[in-house]
């Protein structure tokens, strides 16, 4: 999957845009991931990108004192810390060697290929939660749509044991691979805030 190193600059400027345009008012909009608001999954992206950075670099993950619900990582200075974050994924993940070999997840070990799909993901269906939460569009190219789908649903159902994806919702036979990929995820293409 080293050509998925091609898609992950695109998808995360398109991310960092709607990253730019969430207000202080912003931060308490409800998300289309049920347990979050904004602020709340901003939180869990700051919480868990420095554990993808890790896995792509080949490194030990970073030693957390807090579990991401207590460690507040959305306050004060956020879209700085998590515009840095996003350049170094990019850093790490827009070149093929990130993608080939194994990699260890904190204590799971596993192909490389599948972090460096978690975290096209992770820009892509975080990045379509929050444009959808403060009512904005994400563009996401037709090439990042098909890998999204490809990867969510091979890993569909141990996401959903893990509760990382909720329970599949339907979609419209002419649905767009993009809108197929969110409700594999456990996303309904058509929420409304």
């Amino acid at each position: 999957m080293t050509e998925h190193a091609a898609l992950i600059a695109p998808a995360a400027a398109e991310f960092t845009g709607i990253l730019c345009g969430i207000g202080e008012s912003g931060l308490s909009a409800r998300t289309p991931c049920a347990e979050y608001d904004v602020r709340a999954l901003l939180n869990h992206l700051l919480y868990w990108g420095p554990w993808l950075e890790a896995a792509g670099r080949k490194t030990a993950p970073p030693e957390m004192s807090v579990g991401e619900a207590e460690a507040g990582l959305a306050d004060g200075e956020w879209l700085s810390a998590i515009e840095k974050q996003t350049a170094r994924l990019v850093d790490v993940f827009g070149t093929s060697g990130a993608w080939q070999g194994m990699t260890a997840l904190g204590a799971a070990e596993m192909p490389s290929s599948i972090v460096g799909d978690m975290v096209l993901g992770e820009f892509v269906f975080h990045g379509w939660d929050l444009a959808k939460a403060t009512g904005r569009t994400l563009d996401v190219a037709p090439e990042a749509a098909e890998a999204v789908l490809a990867s969510a649903t091979a890993m569909g159902e141990q996401a959903r044991t893990m509760k990382v994806y909720g329970e599949e919702v339907a979609v419209a036979e002419e649905a767009t691979p993009f809108e197929r990929a969110l409700g594999v995820t456990g996303r309904n293409p058509g929420w409304t805030r």
